[in-house]
């Protein structure tokens, strides 16, 4: 199974509090980070994208804001958040750089992930920092957030940046090696799982809760965070966090379970866009614009001969060749106004049209499905 992540080429790393932060004297693990991002750097080398998804702020917060040992009310978390974040942020900046390696922070909340225009936005600011050869580094914006804080959400968000962005493979760090039958710590024979080939109600079942006092998951968040990343294409790994250089660790063959990934992330991704939204406009397109849709490529402006209907950015709409029929089906790059503005006209052409630099494509190869 270390295939999976030997032959990813996007590659999503789950940072849990527990592993960043010394829970006596909340202060940063150094040696550890440091230990970590030269294995990001090692992915990088070999040519694969990698974006991390980091808890930590409230945990480094605490100490920072005097509030170590005690049960924080809600607003005293989001202010610890806020305190911390800037120590979060500047901590893994300095360990990439040791690399020479860029890095840019992206707040985000679970919700942003199932908001339609953040999401696309999301997307889009990340694909472009991965573009730049950035590492980017997602933090739960917990200053704001309510049910992350409370309901320890942080695996589920990574598995929802890793369905985003269409990664490969998400490797969760965590204080426990995999899945098991039962709580390893109360249950000296418990069975581990290395392989999870299918999520079924009994693997559900097994799922315990955190004993970490910083970190505020479980292994049923991480269980909720597999559904969501195997149903993307993605393939998962739970892994040992502890350990020094844990992501070689995986890749040495070290101890840790694998869940699955259900086809790849484009077909995924495809399936989604194809059966699960409903299209809100149509795009008609010449003859020329038909035959490279065929070819697998994208859908460009110049090919556009009507645009009909209502829609935003990101909608579903109906293509259509010249005598109407559909062809496609995909996710518009454009709302309605701008998409027939554009149409007929060069890529090139559409900054002076629209008064800001747009994507070249009206609709992406990547968000469209053929009929």
């Amino acid at each position: 199974m270390t295939d999976a992540l030997k032959k990813a080429k996007r590659v999503v790393v789950k940072v849990g509090s527990s592993l960043l932060v010394d829970s006596e004297k909340g202060t940063l693990r150094a040696a550890w980070l440091n230990a970590l991002v030269d294995d990001i750097a090692a992915l990088r080398e070999e040519g694969k994208d990698v974006l991390v998804v980091s808890s930590g702020a409230i945990a480094l917060g605490r100490r920072i804001l005097g509030l170590p040992g005690k049960t924080l009310r809600l607003d005293e978390s989001q202010a610890a958040a806020a305190a911390g974040q800037i120590r979060l942020s500047a901590a893994w900046q300095e360990a990439l750089a040791r690399h020479d390696l860029k890095t840019a922070q992206i707040l985000l909340t679970l919700g942003d992930t199932e908001s339609r225009r953040h999401y696309l936005n999301a997307r889009e600011t990340v694909h472009t920092l991965l573009k730049l050869g950035v590492v980017p580094v997602i933090n739960e914006n917990d200053t704001v957030a309510t049910a992350e804080i409370r309901f320890g959400d942080n695996d589920r968000l990574a598995a929802r940046v890793a369905q985003m962005i269409s990664a490969d493979c998400l490797v969760l760090l965590s204080d426990i090696d995999g899945l098991y039958s039962a709580d390893p710590g109360l249950d000296p024979n418990a069975k581990f799982f290395p392989v999870i080939e299918q999520i079924t109600p009994e693997i559900e079942a097994m799922a315990g809760v955190s004993r970490s006092g910083l970190g505020r998951g479980g292994m049923i968040t991480k269980i909720l965070a597999a559904k969501i990343a195997v149903g993307a294409g993605c393939a998962m790994v739970i892994a040992n966090g502890k350990v020094m250089h844990p992501v070689k660790s995986i890749r040495d063959g070290g101890r840790c379970s694998w869940f699955l990934a259900e086809g790849t992330p484009s077909a995924a991704r495809k399936q989604w866009i194809a059966g699960h939204l409903n299209p809100q406009g149509s795009i008609t397109v010449d003859a020329g614009a038909v035959k490279a849709l065929k070819q697998g490529r994208s859908l460009l402006p110049a090919g556009v001969t009507d645009v009909e209907g209502r829609f935003q950015r990101g909608d579903l709409v109906r293509v259509l060749d010249p005598e109407g029929i559909e062809i496609a089906v995909g996710l518009s790059a454009y709302a309605d106004e701008d998409a027939r503005r554009i149409k007929g006209h060069k890529s090139g052409d559409i900054a002076e049209i629209l008064g800001y630099g747009g994507r070249d494509e009206m609709i992406h190869r990547d968000d469209l499905v053929l009929r």
